[in-house]
């Protein structure tokens, strides 16, 4: 063996078992050969190999960097398989964004800005943070106080601090019938009574509300719902606004997708003094660069960032900044931006393969609803599906109190690639038309 090749090996190795970690920069080509005895292009043959074997990038001007490791392959989805294409967690990262966070996030790794990054942060983090969130959050004419912007480490943290400050141990929060699974778990975890509330094609009904008996907050999705990927019309929003009012309610409003649809306000700006808006950056960015916010009515703010403060649930400082740097440059919003058609794009894609089922879903969302054909129970279906190495998510798990779920599944849509995408939706559609025994050979 050729020794550039042997001691690209003993790089490897050093990556593999951690004495190399992703974004270590290796040392100069001429200090590698001199440390080594080498001479410089045998050294630039190492660093080529470990190029050409995917464990470091090189940079014009900056040098070779150990590279992050690669996401497994995709399985083949003909196949059973330990790992499936993700059509159950809804996340996308857009293959543009890591060089975009990266110029943006660079500067942070100066020491007298990580000085400041690695200092403790409160709830309400500092002025520029609070505006630079603000202007995120606004949207179509509705624009939050920087002033009572409060931050939490994601958006579950956010949902979390709200429901403990507005609903005591042993009382009662109103959710829609079918809601976003995590908030079962944070009831729980608090001890709070969830109480379903029914709802039409519009969402959740005022009637609903009213006759539920005493709540002391409801948690709502009014843009983009989890799992239904439906709207609530403007009409809907007003009804649910003025019963707000008459009834002095609070509202947690969950705004997490509303990045996607920035032509309809929160229904913060019809209720004000009556609703919480929650948000964060787990979806419009990815989720390992997330910080969550709250926006509270003035009376409420105090005792959401006292629960954010007890819960532990604020944002670290070095989050935070590096939150507001994407922010104020820029990166946000050009990824959202790209977001927003790559959702539709799929939501197309989605249409086009599913034609002639039940399915629902804005134009605009990551995510659809499939009311199964009979004689599909979406437990059976599920585990078809993941026979076939696919994962989509069932009724139940969305589903409130000890109702029947209905024979539905929810489709994340924003994950997998759109080639593998559209050959996950080609697999789903010819087994929906099977029928359930047909499938159980497999």
């Amino acid at each position: 063996m050729d020794d550039y090749r042997k001691i690209a090996d003993a790089l490897a190795a050093q990556i593999a078992d951690g004495r190399l970690r992703a974004g270590d920069r290796l040392p100069p080509q001429r200090r590698f050969a001199r440390q080594h005895g080498i001479a410089g292009s045998t050294a630039a043959r190492v660093y080529g190999e470990l190029v050409r074997r995917g464990l470091a990038v090189g940079e014009v001007g900056r040098g070779t960097f150990v590279r992050a490791g690669r996401p497994p392959a995709e399985p083949a989805l003909a196949e059973p398989a330990d790992a499936l294409v993700d059509l159950e967690l809804n996340f996308s990262v857009l293959p543009e964004q890591p060089a975009l966070v990266a110029a943006s996030l660079g500067g942070m790794l100066r020491p007298d800005v990580l000085e400041s990054a690695l200092r403790p942060a409160g709830a309400a983090g500092a002025g520029p943070d609070r505006e630079a969130a603000a202007r995120l959050l606004s949207r179509a004419g509705w624009a939050p106080d920087p002033g009572r912007v409060l931050f939490a480490g994601n958006g579950r943290q956010a949902i979390a601090a709200s429901v403990a400050a507005l609903v005591p141990p042993g009382e009662r929060l109103g959710v829609e019938a079918l809601t976003y699974p995590v908030v079962k778990g944070i009831a729980a975890r608090l001890g709070v009574t969830l109480v379903p509330l029914a709802m039409d094609e519009d969402g959740v009904t005022p009637e609903a509300i009213r006759s539920s008996g005493p709540l002391r907050a409801v948690y709502l999705q009014p843009t983009l719902h989890n799992p239904l990927g439906g709207t609530m019309p403007a009409r809907r929003r007003a009804e649910l606004a003025d019963l707000l009012r008459e009834l002095d309610l609070f509202a947690v409003e969950d705004a997490i997708y509303a990045f996607l649809r920035e032509d309809l306000p929160p229904l913060a700006d019809l209720a004000p003094d009556h609703v919480v808006v929650v948000d964060s950056l787990s979806k419009r960015l990815a989720p390992g660069l997330t910080t969550g916010f709250a926006v509270p009515p003035e009376r409420l703010t105090g005792r959401i960032a006292a629960a954010l403060r007890s819960g532990g649930w604020s944002a670290g400082r070095f989050a935070l900044d590096a939150a507001t740097r994407l922010l104020a440059d820029g990166t946000a919003e050009t990824v959202q931006r790209a977001k927003c058609r790559d959702a539709a794009a799929r939501q197309t894609l989605m249409r086009e393969r599913l034609a002639g089922f039940a399915v629902e879903a804005d134009p605009h969302a990551y995510h659809c609803w499939w009311r199964l054909p009979e004689p599909w129970r979406a437990e059976t279906f599920v585990a078809a599906a993941a026979r076939r190495g696919i994962a989509v998510s069932p009724a139940a798990a969305f589903t409130v109190g000890t109702g029947h779920a209905p024979h539905a599944v929810r489709l994340a849509l924003a994950s997998p690639a759109m080639e593998t995408l559209s050959s996950a939706l080609d697999t789903l559609a010819a087994l929906a038309r099977m029928a359930p025994e047909d499938t159980t050979a497999d």
